[in-house]
């Protein structure tokens, strides 16, 4: 694919990763097959944001909504999470990747919480590419969270505090961080499901069939190139 402008390539670009236990479905194999599959495609996808010059990448691992999912399918894909946290740091760690975690952690098992610690701190000075995983996270709840933060700096009293959307921003999980310029939702569902509401007020919204096992760099690039020929006005 032939990218003609690449002063307009996207500083953030934020992905909903959808359609691994229906990849599972279709090839007649087990859901935890497809989630797999799907966590697989993750570092290709990082590989290809820092060939482009992406700064920044945020994937939807887990939302507030997953733990209502089966037993066994919620311990396997902590158990996923677990296993390639000890895989992939090093890798990331040695391609200059810098890993955010957006979201909490708290009702994560002790050990995931202190491995997540552990990935952050290592990565904290790389500047090749931010990588933000969104774990345990819901749009509302970033929303309610930074209220609570809000309400818990006013009270204080160290500094008068006067609401506004700039400084708002600060006690959003992105708080330093610049708002996706394209969201890209694979799996062929073309809603939100409550994913960064805030912060893609403008974002440029790229929809694709494609399930999440097959993303491919290729498909990613595809959804940049679309991106490309799109005219933002911020609504002016």
């Amino acid at each position: 694919m032939n990218m003609t402008n690449l002063t307009s390539i996207p500083n953030h670009v934020a992905l909903i990763m959808d359609g691994n236990r229906r990849w599972a479905k279709n090839k007649r194999a087990p859901v935890f097959f497809g989630h797999e599959k799907g966590e697989g495609c993750i570092e290709p996808i990082v590989d290809a944001g820092i060939k482009l010059g992406i700064s920044h990448l945020t994937f939807w691992a887990f939302s507030t909504e997953n733990w209502n999912r089966s037993k066994n399918e919620v311990n396997f894909l902590l158990n996923l999470y677990r296993n390639n946290l000890n895989k992939k740091i090093n890798s990331f760690h040695r391609k200059n990747v810098r890993i955010n975690i957006l979201g909490g952690l708290s009702m994560f098992p002790k050990d995931i919480q202190e491995k997540t610690e552990k990935w952050m701190e290592k990565t904290k000075n790389n500047n090749k590419i931010v990588v933000n995983i969104a774990l345990n996270y819901g749009g509302r709840d970033e929303i309610i969270r930074a209220i609570k933060k809000i309400q818990d700096h006013s009270k204080s009293g160290k500094t008068n505090f006067n609401l506004t959307r700039n400084n708002f921003n600060r006690f959003l999980d992105t708080h330093d961080q610049p708002d996706p310029d394209l969201l890209i939702r694979t799996g062929g569902e073309m809603r939100l499901s409550g994913f960064m509401l805030w912060q893609l007020e403008y974002t440029e919204l790229y929809f694709t069939d494609c399930l999440w096992p097959d993303f491919s760099p290729a498909e990613f690039k595809k959804a940049v190139f679309e991106y490309q020929k799109r005219q933002r006005r911020f609504g002016k």
